[in-house]
Formats: C-alpha cells, sequence, structure tokens
C-alpha cells in the first residue's frame, strides 16, 4: 500500500504532513510513500531529500493515485472525488465547517481520519496534533503580541532611566496558553494567567507566573465552553481589572466543534492603556474578544486586536516536524505487515473516525447532516 503526501493547497497553508524522517519510518514498516514535487518546500525539506528517505516525488496530487492521503488541511470536495472505495484520508477535518466534503467522502465510501476527533487518551499521546500545533500557536501567539506591541517586554535599565517590564496576561492555560506563558516570560514580561480550571493553577506557577485566584468555584476537567453564561458573565465581572492593567493579552479558549466563549469585551477593551494589544487565538472558531476576525488587525479605540489564523502555519519547519511524527504515529497505529488495516474497535482509531464505508460514525456530524 501507499500513502501519498500533497502539497497544501487551501490559502496561507505552509505545513507538510510528511517530512524526510517521518517517511522513513512508514516506509520501515513496509509502506510505499507518493510525495507531491514542492510539498515539503515551505518545510524547507526538499524533493531530493524525499527521494533519498525511499519515497517517490510525483508530479501530481496523489488522490486517487494512493490507497492513504495523509495532508494537514482536509482535501476539498473536487480532490476527494478521485478517491476510490476503501481509500483512507488523514487530515485536520473539522466535519462542522466541511459539510460538503463529508458527503463526498461518505458518498465514495472514504474512510477519514480526523486528527480534530483524536481522543484524549495516554495511548494517543504520539498523535495528538492538537497539543503539538497548540504549542506552537502559544509561542507565535507572544511573538505576534510583539510585533505589534509599541514598547519593550523586558525591564531595562540605563543612564536614561529605567524601562519597566511590559504585563501579559494569558486567559486559558492549555498546552497553548502555558507555551504563550513560557515565552513570555523568557522574553522578560511579567505575566499573569487564569483558567477555569483548578488544577491549571501549579502549572502556571511553575512557569514563573502568578495564577489570578478569582471568586469562583474551580470545574475541573471542564472548557470554558462548556460553562453556563452567568458563571461566564462572572468570569468577565472578576477579570475586567486584570485586563485593564494589562499591555498584553493573549487568549486561548478554544473547544473542538464548539463556539468560544467570549471572555473580553468591548468595554475591557476601552479599558485598556491606549497601544496595548490583544490577539485572540480562538478567533477562527468564534472569538474569545468581541469583535476579533481571523487573520485581521481591528482597533477598539487604540487597542490593537488580532484575531490568530492559523498561527501554525507562520513556522513550517517545527510545525511540520510535530505534525508529521503525529501523522506517522497514527498511521503506525493501523498498520501492519505493509498494509494500513485500520481496528475500528480501537477506541482511538475509532474516536478519529469520521467516515468508513458509507457512513458517518461521527454522531454530532449525522445529526448536522
Amino acid at each position: 500500500m501507499r500513502v501519498g503526501i500533497p502539497a497544501e493547497s487551501r490559502p496561507a497553508e505552509r505545513r507538510v504532513a510528511g517530512l524526510p524522517e517521518t517517511v522513513g519510518s512508514l516506509v520501515g514498516a513496509g509502506l510505499g510513500v507518493a510525495v507531491q514535487a514542492g510539498a515539503g518546500a515551505h518545510a524547507h525539506a526538499s524533493d531530493a531529500a524525499y527521494r533519498a528517505a525511499g519515497a517517490e516525488v510525483v508530479p501530481d496530487h496523489p488522490a486517487g493515485r494512493t490507497e492513504v492521503v495523509a495532508s494537514v488541511q482536509p482535501l476539498d470536495p473536487d480532490r476527494a472525488r478521485l478517491l476510490r472505495e476503501g481509500d483512507i484520508t488523514v487530515s485536520f477535518l473539522q466535519p462542522a465547517g466541511e459539510l460538503d466534503l463529508v458527503r463526498v467522502l461518505v458518498e465514495r465510501g472514504v474512510t477519514a481520519f480526523s486528527l480534530d476527533l483524536l481522543p484524549r487518551v495516554t495511548r494517543a499521546q504520539g498523535a495528538d496534533a492538537l497539543s503539538s500545533q497548540a504549542l506552537v500557536a502559544g509561542y507565535r501567539a507572544v511573538l505576534v503580541a510583539a510585533e505589534r506591541l509599541p514598547r519593550f517586554l523586558p525591564m531595562f535599565t540605563t543612564a536614561a532611566g529605567t524601562v519597566p517590564p511590559a504585563k501579559v496576561l494569558v486567559l486559558g492555560a492549555g498546552v497553548a496558553g502555558l507555551q504563550a506563558i513560557a515565552t513570555a516570560r523568557r522574553l522578560g514580561a511579567v505575566v499573569e494567567a487564569h483558567d477555569v480550571r483548578g488544577a491549571a493553577a501549579e502549572e502556571v506557577r511553575s512557569l514563573g507566573a502568578k495564577f489570578l485566584e478569582l471568586d469562583l468555584e474551580a470545574q475541573d476537567g471542564v472548557y470554558a465552553a462548556e460553562l453556563p453564561e452567568a458563571r461566564l458573565e462572572r468570569q468577565r465581572e472578576l477579570i475586567a481589572e486584570r485586563v485593564a492593567a494589562s499591555d498584553v493579552v493573549i487568549t486561548t479558549a478554544a473547544v473542538p466543534g464548539r463556539r468560544a466563549p467570549v471572555l473580553v469585551t468591548t468595554d475591557m477593551l476601552k479599558a485598556m492603556a491606549p497601544g496595548s494589544v490583544v490577539v485572540d487565538l480562538a478567533a477562527e472558531s468564534g472569538g474569545n474578544v468581541v469583535g476579533s476576525a481571523p487573520g485581521e488587525d481591528v482597533r477598539v479605540g487604540e487597542v490593537l486586536v488580532h484575531g490568530a489564523r492559523n498561527l501554525p502555519s507562520a513556522l513550517p519547519v517545527h510545525a511540520s516536524r510535530l505534525y508529521a511524527r503525529n501523522v506517522a504515529n497514527l498511521l503506525g497505529l493501523m498498520t501492519a505487515e505493509g498494509r494500513v488495516a485500520p481496528d475500528l474497535t480501537d477506541e482511538v482509531l475509532s474516536g478519529a473516525c469520521l467516515t468508513h464505508a458509507g457512513e458517518v460514525r461521527h454522531a454530532p456530524t449525522r445529526e448536522l447532516l
């Protein structure tokens, strides 16, 4: 069986689903690999390097020419129509926004795996692309803020006086939030953070940041988007003062398949000092910040709000390295003796499987259709 790795075609996508180092592991498992010419260009992986790792470099998209297609973004419906019954796809397919594609996958009898649906269990950690890409996004978010902030992040003591450090507030202390905290601290900012999960406090403090203790009951094991609106409103009231006191706010509260909760209101933005910057990592799923727009800088008074859009793609070398390893690990769970034959009684593979044999296996997507 052969695994195809296409060049990504969606706008601003610079990652690739396989690199020479992971091609080697797939070939070692008895699989053939076909890589579309130029697929790794943005990640500085040359066609020659793919050939040296054992892949065949092909001029066209591998859909319909290989039994497995592994990509970052899901195939577009026209490409998906080239797939044959029983073919397998692996990608970051977010079904709620790709219903036309899901219909094509069902019609063609394709087995589609979405890394967006991968169960969060220990055995699946090696394939957890949501976490690996959130790490990249959290790091990049701080750099985006630093580029737009009209002042230093670290403290400087000079003959002309002392420049105090910037104050950074991170809302949400999952993988992206913790990486944002660590990066802002490395750049010398004073950092504080809050998360609805009380268990996050120890992780925040271990990175040298202050954890905001709000007069709210801890909600371990839940996401902010799962909280009732009354509790979210109370949370907004309690963090308003800290938002106003911050030079940079980074929001990271997003839940796959659901609209992001609103954490920062227009009134809170207007209370911030002129020149302050807010980076909304949840902009693509509705936004944690009122008025944020994916890929755009929006000004609310003299405060700049950046709506993040596919931040991992801005660092394609390491984002691709992490993602390609996630894909290889997932394929490893379903490969034996040179054949990719997923066992859908396996909880990891079953949880990540969106369509199979002409059926939608993901219940929420089935309801949407």
